[in-house]
């Protein structure tokens, strides 16, 4: 007869059975000790929070009060968007005052030289308009077109020297004789030419005019208005013969 003793079997099961559980124990431990420390430092974090929003808060308050105290504080608001607002429109504002000096720069000499009638400036399209009249007709009108349309436009850019021309797109209006009020023919014309936006920039720091002739700094609006440069309106030639 053949005996078999289970009792070692036995045994080392509940050996095996004790370390599981002494692991699973000390598993738990140790994922509870984690837990702990996660939501002690998540609770740090949210405390941190709490308590930075508690100065910012502390802060605007004390700050709004100390707005509160000033005396005529929206008048002084006021005014400093008022003075805003100026500094902002002096800047935009445009020296218009150099177009008579670049008309008188590209006005040809005599006996080629134009009367100017209406000068029309528009700063919104970049544009000049010559309402004007010339006593040696067609030829000093060609000669003062061609003066403009070779004319340049030289400024000064973060210390470099910046040429454009003085005329594009030059769009020709009706030409017709007439008279002037000394009772001389005359040729009348008109025409429209788009400028370039330094020309009349206060934030440029130097403008001079090229013409073939020579050079004419505009900066500053150096040059008088000659009495010469303008006259009235001619009239129809007919008119004297109505009369």
């Amino acid at each position: 007869m053949i005996e078999i003793n289970l009792i070692p079997d036995v045994k080392r099961e509940l050996l095996r059975a004790k370390m599981m559980r002494n692991t699973v124990t000390a598993m738990s431990i140790t994922v509870s000790m984690i837990a702990v420390g996660v939501a002690v430092a998540l609770g740090l974090i949210f405390g941190g929070q709490i308590a930075l929003e508690a100065l910012h808060d502390g802060t605007i308050k004390s700050k709004t009060r100390e707005l509160t105290s000033i005396e005529d504080l929206d008048k002084l608001v006021t005014i400093q968007h008022q003075l805003a607002t100026i500094n902002k429109l002096s800047s935009e504002r445009q020296a218009d005052s150099r177009l008579f000096d670049v008309m008188t720069a590209v006005n040809p000499v005599a006996p080629n030289s134009i009367k100017i009638a209406t000068l029309k400036l528009k700063p919104e399209s970049r544009t000049i308009t010559i309402e004007g009249s010339a006593e040696n007709g067609y030829i000093a009108l060609e000669i003062f077109k061609k003066t403009i349309t070779n004319t340049t436009v030289q400024t000064t850019q973060n210390g470099q020297e910046v040429k454009q021309p003085l005329a594009e797109n030059l769009q020709a209006g009706e030409a017709s004789f007439g008279e002037d009020a000394n009772g001389k023919k005359v040729l009348r014309f008109s025409f429209t030419f788009t400028y370039p936006a330094e020309l009349f920039s206060k934030t440029s720091s130097s403008v001079v005019i090229a013409t073939p002739n020579g050079k004419v700094d505009v900066t500053d609006s150096r040059l008088g208005v000659p009495e010469s440069l303008f006259a009235k309106k001619p009239k129809d030639a007919s008119n004297k013969e109505k009369n």
